[in-house]
């Protein structure tokens, strides 16, 4: 099949979340398996100064109509692998920036006009470029407009740019939603800034239009898939999503073996496996060490890499100060985020005086050696589409402390609960349930034969995106 997926972040170009690993892995996956892939990215800085993108030829020259103007863009572009090839979609003026959609305060101001002609840039190289593609799949509100204006495009010029579209919901939190005046920089028919369109009490809201146009709608998990049709989980969308409930699927997202595999990790100062787990207590011992704590520490080390916002739970972590003050436990917290929670937990770790390391950054090498040197790895997130770190997790012999939402209920089961067949703990999304699978967590940690049965029970789980891909593969095909 000739496949194309278009999305704001692809790992290794961009990556602010799972995003970026999740389409990255997907497209890779695909492939390898002799799909011809096409994968478009905003052309950001940190893209084009990529090794891959070392050699980018400038394939097209683009004027995009914007409103009452056109504005100029140009394709860049290169395969950094047998049947994968990335596009770059550039414009100086919106796509030059270090970071995807922010400055780490608050969002950029131009962020509507920004995807707005990133998608129909992707349409528009389309329509010039001739891909013929079979399958164009659309990732998040960034690229949520791409199905709307991509049939507009068709029915305007009398071609054929793709036989089905599909729409995945990667967080149905972050909708892309604009003022109407956004409406007219679209240049789409106004029946469709109506309710049956893309306009959302009396804004415009882009992932809506994701949602209605695409053929089909895919989340990343089937619990996740169920939630969003709640008001509890929909935020807002869970009408619309309502009435696309015979075309929505959840497939839940993998690991990257490539990336995420402690028998291979390049990241580790030392490789391990389920057979010989000697190199993960060389691994605590360099966790240990980075973070400036005793060398000698044998209790457990709880670890967290996430963005730090309410979302994933960091409120709950810092509520229980009590116990990582009260115990002898060790808390290694890598992340950055909402300023109010970074400065929560650093004020935790001022208070815990050398229990509690704490990094307020992106840092995907020492995000691996968290998941390879802890022996616990929190993720009390209040909702999870799918997550992919306590499957990492699992895969590196680190027990997940999760709650039971989303695609971590699909992933993790819980060893109290299930002995025979649990391979972390489980909370609901509360500082209270999370306190009571802490203290069974030293209960587990306590009992070696129990935690190291439950160690060897994730290792042994397949999360590989040979399978999830495999999932998307029967979907196209089924779609087709």
């Amino acid at each position: 099949m000739k496949i194309v997926h278009v999305a704001s972040e692809l790992f290794p170009y961009m990556k602010t979340g799972g995003l970026a690993d999740a389409v990255g892995a997907l497209a890779a996956s695909l492939a390898d398996s002799g799909h011809q892939v096409a994968a478009f990215l905003p052309g950001y800085r940190a893209a084009l100064e990529h090794r891959d993108a070392a050699g980018a030829e400038r394939i097209l020259r683009l004027k995009i109509e914007m409103g009452n103007e056109y504005l100029s863009g140009e394709v860049r572009s290169f395969s950094p692998r047998p049947n994968l090839r990335v596009y770059l979609i550039c414009r100086e003026e919106y796509f030059d920036r270090r970071m995807p959609y922010g400055n780490g305060e608050r969002d950029f101001e131009d962020n509507a006009d920004r995807f707005i002609f990133f998608c129909k840039a992707v349409v528009e190289s389309l329509r010039i470029g001739d891909f013929g593609a079979d399958i164009v799949h659309c990732h998040d509100w960034q690229a949520a407009l791409l199905p709307v204006l991509l049939r507009e495009t068709e029915r305007r010029h009398g071609v054929t740019l793709a036989l089905k579209t599909m729409f995945t919901i990667h967080n149905i939190a972050y909708q892309g939603v604009f003022p109407a005046k956004t409406f007219f920089r679209t240049n789409l028919p106004d029946e469709l800034n109506q309710i049956d369109g893309i306009e959302y009490y009396s804004q415009i809201n882009l992932m809506k239009g994701g949602i209605l146009f695409a053929d089909r709608v895919t989340t990343v998990s089937p619990r996740y898939a169920r939630e969003i049709q709640t008001p509890e989980f929909g935020c807002g969308l869970d009408g619309v999503v309502q009435t696309r409930a015979d075309d929505l699927v959840g497939l839940l997202n993998g690991v990257d073996t490539a990336v995420w595999n402690p028998a291979t990790d390049a990241l580790l100062p030392a490789r391990y496996s389920a057979q010989n787990m000697a190199g993960k207590k060389l691994c605590r011992a360099e966790l240990l060490k980075r973070c400036g704590l005793a060398s000698e520490f044998k209790g457990p080390i709880f670890g967290v890499v996430a963005r730090l916002a309410a979302q994933k739970g960091i409120d709950f972590v810092v509520a229980n100060r009590d116990f990582f003050l009260g115990h002898d436990v060790r808390l290694v917290v890598l992340g950055a985020g909402e300023r109010r929670l970074e400065d929560d937990v650093q004020a935790l770790a001022r208070e815990a005086g050398g229990r509690v390391y704490f990094s307020p950054r992106l840092d995907e090498a020492m995000s691996h050696l968290i998941e390879a040197g802890a022996d616990y790895f929190i993720m009390p997130s209040v909702f999870e589409p799918c997550g992919l770190n306590q499957m990492y997790s699992q895969v590196y012999g680190t027990l997940p402390i999760v709650s039971r939402v989303g695609g971590l209920a699909d992933t993790v089961v819980d060893v109290d609960s299930d002995p025979a067949n649990g391979t972390g703990l489980m909370c609901e999304p509360n500082a209270e349930s999370l306190r009571d699978a802490l203290q069974r967590a030293l209960r587990l940690f306590a009992d070696p034969r129990r935690y190291e049965a439950a160690q060897q029970r994730g290792m042994a789980r397949d999360f590989s995106w040979k399978v999830a891909a495999g999932a998307y593969e029967r979907l196209y095909l089924e779609s087709l």
